[in-house]
C-alpha cells in the first residue's frame, strides 16, 4: 500500500513524467541518429565500392586496350589478376568479366574454379548493357549480407567487359552495433542521471508543499506560531510569504473573533437583564445566567426546550412570535420556594436573514418586580397620605362648620370643638413633619452630625423624657449598658428620635403595670446593639415583615386613636440605615416585642462629623 501511495504523490508523478519525457526525447533522437548514421555509413560504403569499381573499370579498359593486339591471353589475365589483388578490399570479392560475362579473374582464390564461367546476375547483365549505376544487396550462402556493385568496362563507346564487386557488410553492421551499444549505454546513463536529477528537482518543488501541508494542518489545529521558511524570491518563496501573511491575518481575525465572543459572553453573563435566544423552530439555543435565575431554570436546559414552553406563552402569543409580530409581554413567574412571584417584562426581537425570512427570536427579560412593587407602594403611599390627611381635614371642616352654624354661641361646646380642631391640626402637623423628615432621609438631604456620644447618658435621657407617661401607666423601665462600651460615633439627635419613637410605641402598646427594658451591648460583629423590649400586646406574626412600611398599622383604628402617624418605625429604619446599621423586630402576640438596631461603634469613612 505504501508503494502504491508513493506513486500517487506529486513527487512520483513528476519523476515519472520527467523520466518519460527524457526517454521519449532520447528515443526520438536515437532513432534519428542511428538511422542517419546507418544511411551515412551505407552510402559511404557504397560510394567507396563504386569509386573502386570505377577506377578498376578504367584500369581494366586500359589493360584490355594495351593487350588487344597480342596473342598472349595468359599474360593479360595475369596482369589483370595482379591489378585486382593490388586493389584489395577487405571481405570483398572482385571479378573481372569479359564482354560475354565470363569471369576472367577473381580476387578470392577459393573462387578460381568459377573462372571461365559466366556471371548471370542482374547487375552484371545491366553493366554489360552499358548501364553504369548497378547495385544491389544479396545474402550469401553463409547468411552474410553483401553489397554488389557492377560497372561496365568501356573501350571508347564499346563495352568490352564488366567489373563485379561483392563486398561483405559485416564490418559495417558491427560498427552500427557498437554505435547502438554506445547509444543504449548513454541512454541508460542519461536516464539514471535524469531520475536522480528528477528526484532532486521534485524534492525541491514538493518539499515546500509538504511543509506547507504540515503548517496548514497546524494552523487548522490552532497552532499559529509556526512560520513557513522562505528560501528565495521565486514563486514558491512568494507562496510561502503569502501563506505566512495569511496565517498572521487568520490568527488576528480569530483572536479578534475570540475576544468578541468572550466580550459577548461576559456581557451576556453579567447583564442585569435576561437574554434567551431561539432558532426559527422556537428551540432555545442560548440563555444567560440572569435569565435562568429569573425563570428558575437550574442546571442545563433539557434538549429541545422551546421558548414558548420556557416562558409559558399562550397560543396567541406563540402565533405572534412565529410570525415575528410579538413585541412584549408581562409575565409572572412563581418560584418553588413559594415567595411572591417575579414580574418580568419580556421584549421579543426577531432575527432576520439577509435573504429574507426569520432566523430566530431574541427575548430580553427585565425583572420589573421591584418597579411594580415601588409603583404599588407609591400608589398605596399616596392613598395612605390622602386618607391620613382627609380624615383630620374632614373633622376640622365639620367642627368649623358646626361652630359657624351656632356652636360658637355655646362656650362649653365651642371650647370642646376648638380643642378637637387643635388636636387634628397638630396631628396633621406631625404627619407633614414626619413626611418631610422621610423625604429628606430618602433624598440624602438630612446630613448626619457624627460625634462621640456617651451611650449610658443617651439611654437615661430618653428614659427621663418619658418618665411622666411611664409613671401614669405604672410601667417600670430599666436601662443596662455593658461595661465594654462607653461611647459611640453617631448623630445624637437622630438616634434620640429613633429611641423616642421606639419607646413611644412600647409605651403605647404596653398595658399598665408592664415593664420596658433598654439595653446596649457590643454584638459579635463589633457593632453597638441597642434593644427596646416591652411586655406589651405584641404583634401578629403575619404583620412583622411589613411593620416597617410607611403608614402600615397592625390595628389601624387603635393606632390612629392613639395619635400615631404610622411613620415612626419607617423613620427609625431610615435613620439607622443612614448610620450604616440595621434594625429588626421580634415579637410574639400577647407576650411583648423587642426592637433591636445596630450602629457602628467607630467613626465610619464618608460620615460627616
Amino acid at each position: 500500500m505504501k508503494g502504491l501511495s508513493f506513486f500517487r504523490t506529486i513527487q512520483a508523478k513528476f519523476i515519472i513524467i520527467y523520466v518519460l519525457l527524457i526517454l521519449i526525447a532520447m528515443q526520438l533522437i536515437g532513432v534519428y541518429f542511428v538511422s542517419s548514421m546507418k544511411n551515412s555509413l551505407t552510402n559511404n560504403f557504397t560510394k567507396d565500392l563504386k569509386a573502386r569499381a570505377e577506377m578498376l573499370s578504367i584500369l581494366t579498359a586500359d589493360k584490355f586496350g594495351s593487350e588487344a593486339g597480342t596473342t598472349d591471353e595468359e599474360a593479360a589475365v595475369e596482369s589483370l589478376r595482379g591489378m585486382v589483388n593490388n586493389l584489395y578490399i577487405s571481405g570483398a570479392e572482385i571479378q573481372v568479366l569479359d564482354a560475354s560475362g565470363k569471369i576472367i579473374t577473381t580476387s578470392v582464390p577459393s573462387q578460381n574454379d568459377y573462372v571461365g564461367q559466366r556471371n548471370t546476375q542482374t547487375v552484371v547483365s545491366r553493366a554489360l548493357q552499358g548501364i553504369s549505376d548497378n547495385e544491389e544487396y544479396i545474402i550469401a550462402d553463409d547468411n552474410v549480407r553483401k553489397k554488389v556493385v557492377a560497372k561496365p568496362v568501356l573501350s571508347g563507346e564499346k563495352v568490352v567487359g564488366a567489373i563485379y564487386i561483392a563486398a561483405d557488410m559485416k564490418d559495417l553492421y558491427a560498427t552500427m552495433s557498437r554505435i547502438n551499444s554506445v547509444f543504449i549505454s548513454g541512454l541508460l546513463l542519461a536516464l539514471a542521471l535524469t531520475a536522480v536529477l528528477g528526484v532532486i528537482i521534485a524534492h525541491t518543488f514538493t518539499q515546500p508543499i509538504k511543509e506547507m501541508t504540515k503548517h496548514a494542518t497546524a494552523v487548522a489545529e490552532g497552532r499559529f506560531n509556526r512560520k513557513m521558511p522562505v528560501f528565495g524570491n521565486d514563486e514558491i518563496g512568494q507562496l510561502s510569504q503569502a501563506f505566512n501573511y495569511m496565517t498572521g491575518r487568520l490568527h488576528e481575525a480569530l483572536s479578534q473573533n475570540e475576544e468578541e465572543k468572550e466580550k459577548l459572553a461576559s456581557i451576556l453573563t453579567n447583564m442585569s437583564d435576561g437574554v434567551v435566544a431561539a432558532d426559527e423552530s422556537g428551540i432555545v439555543i442560548l440563555m444567560n445566567r440572569r435569565a435562568a435565575l429569573m425563570l428558575g431554570a437550574e442546571g442545563p436546559l433539557p434538549e429541545g426546550a422551546t421558548l414558548d414552553g420556557l416562558l409559558g406563552l399562550d397560543e396567541e402569543q406563540t402565533g405572534s412570535l412565529a410570525e415575528g409580530n410579538a413585541q412584549s409581554a408581562m409575565l409572572h413567574f412563581t418560584h418553588m420556594d413559594g415567595v411572591d412571584p417575579n414580574i418580568v417584562r419580556v421584549t421579543f426581537t426577531p432575527i432576520h436573514r439577509r435573504e429574507g425570512g426569520i432566523a430566530g427570536t431574541i427575548a430580553v427579560l427585565q425583572d420589573v418586580t421591584e418597579q411594580e412593587n415601588l409603583e404599588e407602594s407609591r400608589r398605596e403611599f399616596v392613598a395612605n397620605v390622602s386618607h391620613e390627611l382627609r380624615t383630620p381635614l374632614t373633622t376640622i371642616k365639620s367642627y368649623a362648620e358646626a361652630l359657624d352654624d351656632g356652636a360658637l354661641e355655646d362656650p362649653q361646646l365651642a371650647v370642646r370643638f376648638v380643642g378637637v380642631i387643635r388636636n387634628e391640626t397638630e396631628r396633621m402637623i406631625r404627619l407633614v413633619t414626619d413626611l418631610l423628615h422621610l423625604s429628606r432621609l430618602d433624598s440624602k438631604e438630612a446630613r448626619l452630625r457624627i460625634q462621640p456620644t456617651d451611650i449610658t447618658e443617651m439611654l437615661e435621657d430618653v428614659a427621663d423624657r418619658f418618665s411622666f407617661q411611664l409613671r401614669q401607666k405604672r410601667i417600670d423601665i430599666t436601662t443596662r449598658v455593658r461595661k465594654d462600651i462607653t461611647t459611640a460615633w453617631l448623630d445624637r439627635d437622630q438616634i434620640d428620635q429613633v429611641l423616642g419613637n421606639l419607646l413611644s410605641n412600647a409605651l403605647k402598646y404596653t398595658p399598665e403595670g408592664g415593664r420596658i427594658e433598654l439595653e446596649a451591648l457590643k454584638n459579635e460583629d463589633g457593632m453597638l446593639s441597642i434593644s427596646v423590649r416591652d411586655s406589651g400586646i405584641g404583634i401578629p406574626k403575619k404583620d412583622i415583615e411589613r411593620i416597617f412600611e410607611r403608614f402600615y398599622r397592625v390595628d389601624k383604628a387603635r393606632s390612629r386613636s392613639m395619635g400615631g402617624t404610622g411613620l415612626g418605625l419607617s423613620i427609625a429604619r431610615e435613620i439607622v440605615k443612614a448610620h450604616g446599621g440595621s434594625i429588626s423586630l421580634q415579637s410574639e402576640l400577647d407576650a411583648g416585642s423587642q426592637v433591636t438596631f445596630t450602629l457602628p461603634l467607630e467613626r465610619q469613612r464618608g460620615m460627616e462629623a
